[in-house]
């Protein structure tokens, strides 16, 4: 007797994954480098944490504007893609028949079983075996703008939210170290935590976000103590 079980396969995270752990990776990366850039100007503790503040809340609105723009990007060309095969299928039964079951010989069934199964899918629901199998649309992948807009708000202002929390409790003098390394901090558990979510491999996603990560303020940093300087 055969056990039935549940699957969880790693791919139906990949929408909301991909929204989080890019939100937060940037809020972290581009509030931290422009704190870190302002502190090098020597600019005053309070200035530097308005500047955050300031970062953190456009970066946001930035972030969901820019993730909801691109998945509507998305959302329409599927629905375009839609109304075109549903016109299909009405204009042309017979064609679309015959085209899904050249899917599944191409993927290695009998021709006369695949006419069979196309039958038996366009029996139930003929829209959606074409949208899945032609088209590569299904549930799991389809564009939510709304959705990733939300998350990725909401994922860059906790990213963002890490090295301000750190401005409020540093020390002047140590400001910009101390923001520096505790992001690296952040971003490398980010990483970690990202990457086992993901199914990839641990330490690459960890160093490859750190290097980026300190690139970033480092690049901000020197621009800022030259400006510092000069002004």
């Amino acid at each position: 007797m055969s056990r039935l079980h549940t699957e969880n396969h790693l791919i139906s995270r990949i929408g909301w994954l991909r929204a989080a752990v890019l939100g937060a990776n940037d809020g972290i990366v581009s509030t931290a480098s422009l704190i870190v850039g302002v502190a090098a100007a020597n600019a005053a503790a309070s200035n530097v944490l308005v500047a955050g503040i300031a970062g953190l809340v456009a970066g946001a609105m930035s972030m969901a504007a820019g993730e909801y723009v691109s998945v509507s990007s998305q959302s329409d060309t599927e629905r375009a893609d839609l109304d075109r095969e549903r016109r299909e299928l009405a204009t042309q039964p017979s064609f679309e028949r015959q085209e899904l079951a050249d899917i599944y010989v191409k993927r290695g069934v009998e021709p006369k079983l695949a006419l069979q199964i196309a039958d038996q899918l366009m029996a139930k629901d003929a829209l959606g075996a074409h949208a899945r199998d032609e088209l590569g649309i299904s549930e799991m992948t389809t564009a939510r703008p709304i959705q990733a807009a939300l998350a990725s708000a909401a994922a860059f202002s906790v990213g963002a939210a890490m090295p301000l929390a750190m401005v409020l409790v540093s020390p002047a003098a140590w400001l910009a170290a101390t923001v520096s390394v505790a992001s690296l901090l952040f971003l490398a558990v980010l990483g970690a935590i990202g990457a086992k979510a993901g199914g990839a491999n641990v330490l690459r996603a960890t160093v490859r976000v750190t290097f980026w990560g300190a690139l970033a303020m480092a690049l901000t940093a020197s621009i800022g103590a030259v400006v510092g300087t000069a002004i």
